[in-house]
């Protein structure tokens, strides 16, 4: 079955051509729809797609950007342009980053569906077969005791390509079957396994994030079942048992895997909240504890992805006003090993901007609810004197803490908090000056509008004009 994507910025586009067009007449089934380019990228990176359909003229990605970025990431991603207009430069890059075909919507009609969709079902099979004459494969309907162990190679590194295969240089009774997309079988013939083994194991060691599994008990075993023994080890466990340092493991086709469960939202909650304490900044054990309980989750790809966007969005409530800046988003990942990489980036990042040296976890945590408790409470002017009561703290040892720690006076720190979030409603609301001065704090507008001037050099009624004609 051909799994499509189809993406086009036109929801009733998207809507008739998954009811209307007779995709399961050629082995055809919509998997999937987006109205942006980086939405169809999302969706590529957590499902597997075999045909892209993709409009031209989309915000804020183009059809012609997808194209570049999946074909650099997805090489063996079949691809279809939908046009309203038929431009020829655009559809010649198109063609020129691997289109197989362009449909022009405008002579799009219910009588000539069939023959696009088979047009397009026969390019595919056309490219399949090229593919396949162009490295030799063998699929056995059982592998016998001739085949007493086999070896899969798998990469990481969608960038990597396939064209690694032919420079393998293989034996001619070597069996080198695709499993999947950027998984291959190596089934080496009995006596002929040190051989197969060396030269695909040299092979990890030059490929980006690869990996080579010795897999035995293979007797008795179809393809069908090794294939998705491989697909399974490759979707469950590899994203979380690769290390780069062991390129090389061992497994067995008795093995079997877990299926990823949807993360349970309390548990989900906790691990969330003890990432947004700081005790991890500065105590090792801690951190090493939180981050074993995050990988014990065993969340799929997608969704580990979105617990670290939602606390990266909460980790810049706290430190885009300080010296450490705007935490910047892990935007993509091809294993649990980079994530803790990142994670243990971010923690150094965060040590060398606090000045912690002689203060006890107690005072950082204290001047972390300090900051948690100004984005809270922002539309109430608090004090260091009112903060500093309420975590019982003395004024001055307070200030002198908080600017030790965050890198910013207290009262440096509350204005550009401020000011931060005033600018959000000047662009994002038609609320009142007044209005938004209340809200951020100041119970006076004149003295707000002095304080944005300060530090936008602007007023707040020439910010929203400037930034919003900008737009």
């Amino acid at each position: 079955m051909i799994r499509v994507l189809i993406v086009d910025d036109d929801k009733l586009v998207r809507k008739g051509l998954i009811s209307a067009m007779p995709w399961q007449e050629f082995g055809m089934q919509v998997v999937g729809e987006a109205n942006n380019g980086a939405k169809a990228l999302e969706f590529l990176e957590s499902q597997p797609v075999d045909l892209l359909l993709t409009d031209l003229a989309m915000p804020v990605m183009s059809g012609i950007e997808l194209m570049r970025t999946a074909r650099k990431h997805y090489p063996h991603l079949h691809m279809v342009v939908l046009t309203l207009h038929q431009d020829f430069e655009y559809i010649q890059e198109a063609l020129r980053l691997g289109a197989i075909d362009y449909i022009a919507k405008v002579q799009l009609e219910k009588e000539q569906f069939e023959e696009v969709l088979g047009r397009i079902a026969g390019r595919i099979s056309e490219q399949m077969s090229q593919s396949r004459q162009s490295q030799k494969t063998f699929i056995p309907d059982e592998v016998n005791e001739v085949y007493e162990k086999g070896f899969v190679l798998l990469s990481l590194d969608r960038e990597s390509g396939p064209n690694w295969l032919h420079e393998l240089k293989l034996e001619a009774d070597d069996a080198l079957m695709e499993a999947d997309r950027s998984s291959w079988i190596g089934l080496p013939m009995k006596g002929e396994e040190s051989r197969l083994f060396e030269t695909l194991s040299e092979k990890t060691r030059t490929l980006p994030a690869s990996m080579l599994l010795i897999l035995s008990d293979l007797h008795g075993r179809s393809w069908k079942e090794i294939q998705q023994w491989v697909r399974a080890y490759a979707e469950k466990e590899l994203f979380y048992e690769y290390q780069p340092d062991c390129p090389i493991a061992s497994a067995s086709m008795k093995d079997g895997f877990e299926s990823y469960a949807d993360p349970d939202d309390e548990q989900l909650a906790r691990v969330k909240e003890s990432w947004l304490t700081s005790g991890w900044f500065h105590n090792d054990d801690l951190y090493e504890k939180l981050i074993g309980d995050m990988k014990s989750l065993r969340l799929h790809k997608s969704q580990l992805l979105g617990l670290l966007y939602s606390l990266v969005m909460e980790w810049n409530r706290l430190f885009a006003q300080t010296p450490m800046g705007k935490i910047q988003r892990i935007h993509a990942f091809h294993s649990w090993f980079q994530v803790e990489q990142w994670l243990s980036k971010l923690r150094r990042d965060i040590q060398e901007s606090t000045g912690h040296a002689s203060y006890s976890q107690e005072i950082i945590d204290c001047m972390t609810k300090a900051v948690s408790m100004v984005q809270a409470e922002i539309n109430r002017p608090l004090t260091a004197a009112q903060l500093a009561q309420r975590l019982n703290i003395s004024r001055s040892y307070f200030s002198q803490c908080f600017k030790d720690i965050i890198g910013k006076t207290f009262n440096e720190f509350s204005r550009s908090v401020r000011i931060e979030k005033a600018k959000e409603y000047l662009l994002n609301t038609n609320d009142t000056i007044a209005w938004i001065a209340e809200q951020t704090g100041y119970s006076d507008e004149k003295y707000f509008s002095r304080i944005f001037r300060e530090l936008t050099g602007m007023l707040p009624s020439e910010y929203r004009m400037t930034h919003r004609k900008g737009k």
